[in-house]
């Protein structure tokens, strides 16, 4: 199976995804990483893996969102590219994309689902909600995306507990580790067929 990436930063999941493959336990090929941000460190981890990466965004290229819509589904096609993961990826994905690639988008959040999700839920706001709201369990979703936010079908959860004199910062350190586990893992369920996605097999048409 043949992945592309998505990011807009660090890419920390991402780099935990290639390094799965590398190592054997994810039976994929990471074959394109796309970023929206010139300076992503996302990008600095596609290079020196060998991963072709691409800056796209609105601007001279892609005058305009449906431009930009068109340019990563045909960047994506070119790579041939079976499965997409969001690692980190700031930006809703566009109508032309997902219509391509429905059922095969995956994203991980760091929160339980449908808790703590929706627009503006992301990275440290979700941990800090979920320390405001005194919960004793947190964890990762793993869910395929739709057209709004956090809201596609779940394929894998795993709790994280909060500790009482959890900070934002140790709690995000917490979850993150998970994050890295469960995502390749998951990953390697798709692929061995574990878990079913609605169109699975073969580069979107």
């Amino acid at each position: 199976m043949n992945i592309a990436f998505l990011a807009s930063h660090g890419g920390s999941n991402m780099q935990a995804v290639i390094d799965a493959c590398k190592a054997g336990r994810l039976d994929a090929r990471p074959v394109v990483v796309i970023c929206n941000n010139a300076g992503a460190p996302a990008l600095d981890r596609a290079a020196r893996a060998g991963i072709p990466g691409y800056h796209l965004c609105v601007g001279r290229r892609c005058p305009d969102e449906a431009a930009l819509d068109r340019e990563i589904l045909a960047t994506l096609r070119r790579h041939a590219a079976d499965l997409i993961v969001l690692a980190g990826y700031m930006k809703k994905i566009g109508p032309t994309v997902l219509a391509a690639y429905r059922g095969r988008i995956v994203n991980i959040h760091p929160a339980l689902l449908p808790r703590f999700g929706g627009r503006g839920m992301y990275g440290r706001h979700v941990h800090a909600a979920v320390l405001a709201a005194g919960e004793r369990e947190t964890g990762v979703t793993v869910h395929l995306i739709d057209e709004n936010y956090d809201t596609g079908p779940i394929l894998a959860q795993v709790t994280v507990p909060v500790r009482p004199d959890d900070t934002v910062d140790s709690l995000a350190a917490r979850v993150l580790e998970r994050e890295h586990v469960i995502l390749s893992e998951t990953l390697q369920r798709i692929v061995q067929g574990d878990i079913k996605l609605p169109a699975a097999s073969g580069p979107a048409p």
